[in-house]
């Protein structure tokens, strides 16, 4: 059986990133022993104290093969969920550094170490995008297309680095999951939505997005692993949403103006720039970039009929329900 039991060691790459981080609270819990590999930096404070201090936590990084060799030594599987998250122009390189050939690195090390069960952390970005409204199924092929962004096409090309894998005997199954939601840090990934909404940022769009509970793809995720399947990937969204409509119930539970100003094509190429001129000044990532706005401006349909055949009793939390809970976090731990 290539399922890990329940006592089982398992690696997480990414364990202080937002969804790593969620991933090791749900295999926790579960009664698995977890190895998480992480960055410089601090382990994530929306992680559980509890928690944190029964993880093996590795200094590593996924660029270094050796040590990734080493980290895999005695695991019964690997989640990879380590990748760098960025719609700005400038990290293109560490997109294709992190994602594309840190990948690489995972897979042969998995490959290298015979683990026998591996779940690879893709994105819905990774099916691509061809602009207008489109409704996206596992079975959607790569196209090239201006709509894709770099964070796409890295994320395409390290899930290209799992299937070679696959095809080289690796047990592993994917997920792409949507925009993922909920408390965390706020300064980073998709969490800057729910700062840049409390700071009253005036732009929206009428393009339509998935979006997905963090907890939701944690514990796909784990049901996945837990699973018998090979070979296979699974879109995990829990909703299809309108940015206005987004922003607007944010505004609405922390109490804040909702966006008023429509980003329309000519006054999105405004705004973005605006946006990026304030980053150079403030330091922080901009919301909005000229690739951010080209996914804000897309209406695309996530569906999730496959992982729901497939777990039955699997339900999605509804969209409303996971923003009230996170701005009701970020509001009781004074983040603002």
């Amino acid at each position: 059986m290539n399922n890990p039991k329940l006592g089982a060691t398992i690696l997480v790459t990414g364990g202080t990133g937002f969804l790593g981080a969620y991933i090791i609270g749900e295999l926790m819990q579960k009664g698995y022993a977890v190895r998480a590999i992480r960055r410089q930096g601090a382990i994530p404070f929306f992680l559980p104290s509890d928690i944190r201090e029964k993880v093996e936590w590795l200094r590593c990084d996924i660029r270094d093969p050796l040590g990734l060799e080493d980290a895999m030594t005695g695991v019964d599987a690997v989640i990879h969920a380590a990748a760098k998250i960025s719609f700005s122009g400038r990290e293109r390189r560490e997109l294709w550094s992190t994602n594309i050939e840190g990948t690489a690195n995972v897979v042969n090390a998995a490959l290298e170490r015979h683990i026998p069960r591996f779940l690879y952390v893709s994105s819905v970005a990774a099916l691509g995008r061809t602009g207008g409204s489109e409704e996206v199924t596992e079975e959607k092929s790569w196209e090239k297309s201006p709509y894709n962004t770099n964070y796409a096409i890295s994320k395409f090309h390290g899930e290209m680095e799992v299937w070679r894998g696959i095809g080289e005997g690796l047990p592993a199954v994917i997920v792409n999951p949507s925009t993922i939601l909920g408390y965390g840090d706020w300064n980073n990934t998709s969490c800057a939505l729910f700062r840049s909404v409390y700071n009253e940022f005036p732009w929206y769009t009428e393009g339509i997005n998935g979006f997905v509970d963090v907890l939701d793809a944690a514990r796909a995720i784990v049901r996945l692993l837990e699973s018998q399947i090979n070979g296979e990937r699974y879109i995990l969204n829990g909703d299809n949403w309108s940015w206005r409509h987004l922003f607007e119930t944010m505004a609405r539970e922390f109490g804040k103006k909702p966006p008023t100003r429509e980003a329309t094509p000519l006054l999105a190429g405004i705004a973005w720039r605006a946006e990026n001129l304030k980053s150079l000044f403030t330091g922080r990532s901009a919301l909005l970039t000229r690739e951010s706005a080209k996914v804000a401006a897309g209406k695309t349909f996530f569906s999730n009929d496959k992982i729901l055949r497939l777990l039955p009793d699997f339900r999605f939390t509804p969209l409303e329900e996971t923003i009230r809970m996170a701005c009701q976090h970020y509001l009781r731990t004074a983040q603002p």
